[in-house]
């Protein structure tokens, strides 16, 4: 079993819950925009920045054209569709112009003014600085034209009353540009500008109250709604915490999606293949520096961790997944979960393994493990799918024995969770 269980650092929500139901207006008729600077220099450096928030990720369904939207995000208040954001003046932004991207991007509110939903997130967005939205805006306006109208979202009453909309913004929105912290140094206060703004990381490591809002800004982690993917905590050093971490090693994961440590997966791999891997060492740097000084110094290797004494039933459960575990993991992960360096993750000790949420390491075997292709990664090695092969039941079983082998120490897998696992796959 290849690749079971690496780091799902970072990300998860990113893609989806970036989908940009903001510009619901597009194609409204209005006045002559005035354009941004559109020199090369700063259409390059739009291009740069709007890598860095992967505004194409969001904006560009499987198979489609660049920037002309059509994803879809299932989500528990309705069906929200990802807005066209090529020049196409009917179906697209060419009508805008930079005033209504400000708008968009810093107040979350549409062209002709209607409050946008915070699928698009605006919450983090308007951290972005004036220069860096105008920059990015007119990157969008030197892309091609495409004409492509894409359908309305569908939401379920009375989530689509403006006056309620109104209501979230009062509680949970505040705008404002991001301010440095005079106390930290400019990397550090880089780094916070892209993990907190431009990357909206909290997007999808946060948790989330039945209203959709992020319950705070600490990148605490969440389930990532709408994709069955969990979004571990950044500052708990029993989840993704780096702050035991070299900067070389937390710019390696970021940059090549893999490292001695961890490996990403799922929709935080392809942040790191279309995102990440494409800034700047200084700005990958930058962000090393800052989630490294995030949560608590505590070196969890070195704390004790001693496996309670299991009721002879939780034994056998987990016996018959030593026994799926070494026909179909073992070759891959190694007998005793010690994987191999840079290929195959190890389990033994594997955060990602015996976090709380088992949801990563369980998607990993239903859908197999896949690490991004990057510059610094072009060949990685990938985890096979297995939903084919073994039955539910038997799902469970490994997965709660690799949570509680070599050490590790997790709760118990039923087969309803594999179930429930189930969903849109990334």
């Amino acid at each position: 079993m290849k690749r079971l269980g690496g780091s799902s650092f970072g990300s998860q929500w990113h893609i989806i819950v970036a989908v940009a139901v903001g510009l619901l207006s597009i194609g409204q008729v209005a006045a002559a925009p005035t354009v941004a600077d559109s020199s090369g220099e700063q259409v390059q450096r739009g291009e740069y920045l709007a890598r860095a928030g992967n505004c194409m990720g969001c904006h560009t369904t499987r198979g489609g054209e660049p920037y002309a939207g059509g994803r879809k995000l299932n989500t528990p208040f309705g069906r929200f569709i990802t807005p066209n954001i090529t020049s196409d003046n009917e179906t697209g932004i060419g009508r805008w112009d930079q005033e209504d991207f400000w708008q968009a991007l810093h107040y979350g509110k549409s062209k002709d003014g209607r409050y946008l939903y915070p699928a698009f997130p605006y919450t983090e967005y308007t951290k972005v600085t004036r220069p860096d939205a105008d920059a990015i805006f007119a990157y969008l306006r030197s892309l091609p034209a495409v004409v492509q109208a894409n359908p309305s979202h569908t939401l379920y009453s009375p989530y689509d009353n403006q006056w309620l909309l109104r209501l979230w913004r009062t509680w949970y929105f505040n705008e404002g540009v991001y301010q440095p912290d005079k106390s930290k140094s400019d990397e550090w206060n880089r780094g916070n500008y892209l993990v907190q703004g431009l990357g909206h990381c909290n997007a999808c490591h946060t948790s989330r109250n039945v209203w959709g809002a992020s319950q705070d800004d600490k990148l605490t982690g969440g389930e990532i709604m709408g994709t069955y993917w969990y979004a571990p905590s950044l500052i708990s050093p029993t989840e993704a915490s780096v702050s035991q971490w070299s900067i070389e090693d937390i710019v390696e994961l970021l940059s090549t999606g893999i490292n001695g440590h961890a490996v990403t997966s799922g929709p935080m791999a392809t942040i790191v293949r279309q995102s990440l891997q494409y800034l700047s060492n200084e700005d990958i740097r930058s962000m090393a520096v800052y989630l490294q000084s995030l949560g608590e110094k505590q070196d969890i290797a070195k704390t004790p961790r001693k496996a309670p004494k299991m009721p002879e039933r939780v034994q056998k459960y987990l016996a018959q997944g030593e026994e799926v575990y070494q026909k179909h993991c073992q070759d891959c992960h190694g007998k005793s979960g010690e994987g191999v360096p840079k290929i195959y993750p190890p389990l033994a000790g594997n955060r990602s393994v015996t976090m709380s949420s088992p949801l990563n390491t369980i998607r990993s075997v239903l859908y197999g493990g896949y690490p991004p292709a990057t510059a610094g990664n072009p060949r990685p090695y990938g985890m096979p799918p297995y939903q084919h092969l073994i039955h539910d039941n038997e799902i469970a079983w490994v997965v709660s024995y690799i949570r509680n082998a070599w050490g590790n120490v997790g709760s118990l897998v039923k087969p309803e969770d594999v179930d429930k696992s189930r969903g849109s796959e990334f």
